[in-house]
């Protein structure tokens, strides 16, 4: 279970379409003493609003950060069936007797 937001996606998506929509663009540590966030978060929000709308390409999209951490958990589970098939594999072998070798 993910750890809950210290900040409401409300206030990220507020403080970013603040950020772009002024001209000219404020400094992050006056739009963050405004809004009560620290600098260094809302330029990371602003950085990630750029990576999904394919402005930056420096970081990945939320969307390709979400299916790696899908496929992730999924190559994990797989290779837990992986070992369970094996452990099992070697188990049913080992009932059967020595392997016979036809020369």
């Amino acid at each position: 279970m993910p750890a809950p937001k210290k900040y409401s996606d409300e206030l990220r998506e507020r403080a970013v379409r603040l950020y772009r929509e002024s001209e000219p663009k404020p400094s992050f540590r006056r739009l963050g003493e405004q809004l009560n966030v620290p600098p260094e978060a809302l330029r990371n929000w602003v950085r990630q609003d750029e990576a999904d709308r394919g402005v930056r390409v420096d970081r990945p999209s939320t969307d390709m950060v979400e299916e790696n951490r899908r496929l992730a958990r999924e190559n994990a589970e797989l290779r837990r069936v992986n070992e369970v098939l094996r452990a099992a594999s070697a188990y049913f072998a080992s009932e059967i007797g020595p392997t016979r070798r036809w020369s």
